[in-house]
């Protein structure tokens, strides 16, 4: 009779080889899918000497930033808002971003400009070890004057230099990637370089958001009676004044913060207590006061705070707060600086406040011109005149709880200075967001490196069933060979 050892051992050894392939191949679909890019900035100067030539006595010209676009160090344009796709199996990264820059030049006497060129939503597309930078371009060509607009010209062709962008956690980072200008893009930049010029270097860091897995449902929400007197009485909070949220936002003024993180301060803004880093501008949150809808009136402060330091330099901005009444706004602020004694309250500008009732719940000033105050003049140590354009004031009171603040640009993890990239060989390597703990980032930077692991234990796991498969095999046969009354089990 024969033994039922190996035909045991054999079906053993095909029942493991079955579920580990089962296992594996969910596993590995799993992780070759794309992962959404959720925040991140990139800082390009495009051509630093393009700039000069712009502002220079030359061209006479200026530049200008839109869509909520910042600038970095002293000669760096920040794009914000990453959005697109990352697969770290492969390394392709698709990443748009939002603002843009102006440049216009060599003005003529009916105030148009022979120069007249924006760029904006860059986006990088790499893979395959190579990249390309594609953005929005309207350009007035040299010599005709001709305008054209064109969405997503292939700019610039990245240099990679070899770097592995595969199994990349978040932020997904590349720093100063020299850039080179492409055919279409030198049509597209109105004929002032011709193709293969180099260009400024490419920075950016990219936030990447876990694999996916299924949400667990929410429970149902029982009926709340309060909130529905909630509802009731919102429309009462407008007519006393009561607020829901709110937030100001405010750049102090774009050259100020060029000069802290430029070549002669040499420094760097660090923001506390709640603000936020938008780029061009900062955040004050949580506005607590009144507002009147009937008289647009308000009276609020707000949270957070923004220091300033660099060679000579440490001034702390705190304690905003707010006025509007008449037409006419206040900001004010708590201001320290090194050697000198603290001033509370110090009114720095003043600001233009048109229409501020509330539509759907949420009054709002976009942009308000503002001016420097004498007080103002004091605290930045007479760099400027009393009267001084600053940056604008936004300002978003919400009377509702249903509505929603503006978004603020998202410039990604690890945003909180603006100090810009130091020079150095590009790198692809993945960097740990600022602010994120040793666990959560291993965590996050290990998906790539948990499928390579996986694949090695699954190769010794599936060499072992298939040893075992064959020695089964064997022995079999030799048995078979032995009796001529066994039956062929295969």
């Amino acid at each position: 009779m024969l033994s039922s050892r190996p035909v045991r051992a054999r079906a053993l050894a095909v029942a493991l080889l079955a579920a580990l392939l089962g296992a594996l191949l969910p596993t590995a679909t799993a992780h070759a899918a794309n992962r959404t890019v959720q925040g991140g900035r990139l800082d390009w100067g495009i051509k630093s000497s393009f700039q000069s030539y712009v502002t220079g006595p030359v061209a006479g010209g200026s530049w200008s930033l839109t869509g909520g676009a910042a600038t970095v160090g002293g000669s760096q344009f920040r794009f914000h808002s990453a959005s697109g796709t990352y697969d770290p199996d492969s390394g392709a990264l698709r990443a748009g971003f939002g603002g843009g820059v102006r440049f216009v030049g060599h003005t003529k006497s009916d105030g148009s400009h022979d120069l007249d060129l924006t760029i904006s939503r860059p986006t990088v597309r790499i893979s395959g070890g190579g990249g390309t930078l594609y953005a929005d371009m309207t350009s007035k060509a040299k010599g005709s004057g001709k305008v054209t607009t064109s969405s997503q010209v292939p700019l610039a062709t990245l240099d990679l230099g070899g770097i592995d962008m595969k199994g990349g956690g978040s932020p997904v980072a590349l720093n100063n990637v020299p850039s080179t200008l492409t055919a279409q893009g030198a049509t597209a930049f109105a004929g002032y370089y011709t193709a293969g010029t180099p260009l400024d270097p490419v920075s950016l860091s990219v936030d990447v958001a876990a694999a996916r897995t299924a949400p667990d449902k929410p429970a149902p929400k029982p009926a709340d009676k309060d909130e529905d007197k909630g509802a009731e009485k919102s429309g009462k909070d407008q007519a006393v004044g009561a607020l829901t949220d709110a937030a100001v936002d405010w750049g102090v003024r774009r050259t100020f913060r060029e000069y802290v993180t430029g070549s002669i301060a040499d420094g760097r803004w660090t923001l506390a207590d709640g603000a936020q880093d938008g780029g061009a501008l900062f955040r004050f949150p949580g506005g607590k006061g009144t507002y009147d809808a009937k008289k647009q009136t308000l009276d609020a402060d707000f949270a957070g705070s923004v220091r300033f330091t660099g060679t000579q330099l440490d001034l702390t901005l705190s304690e905003i707060t707010v006025r509007v009444t008449g037409g006419k706004g206040t900001l004010a602020a708590d201001v320290a600086s090194e050697g000198r004694a603290p001033r509370k309250a110090v009114p720095l500008i003043t600001f233009t406040a048109g229409d501020f009732a509330p539509k759907n719940g949420l009054a709002t000033l976009t942009e308000a011109p503002a001016t420097l105050t004498q007080g103002g003049a004091k605290t930045f140590g007479s760099l400027y005149k009393a009267g001084t354009a600053m940056d604008p004031v936004s300002l978003a009171v919400a009377v509702d709880k249903k509505a929603k603040l503006p978004a603020l640009p998202d410039l990604g993890s690890g945003a909180g200075t603006a100090a810009g990239p130091k020079s150095g060989a590009a790198t692809g390597e993945p960097t740990k967001p600022a602010g994120v703990d040793d666990a959560a980032s291993a965590s996050a930077s290990s998906s790539s490196t948990t499928l390579t692991y996986a694949g090695i234990g699954a190769g010794v796991l599936l060499a072992a069933a298939l040893a075992v498969y064959v020695g089964v095999r064997r022995r079999h046969s030799a048995t078979a060979a032995g009796s001529d009354s066994a039956p062929d089990e295969t």
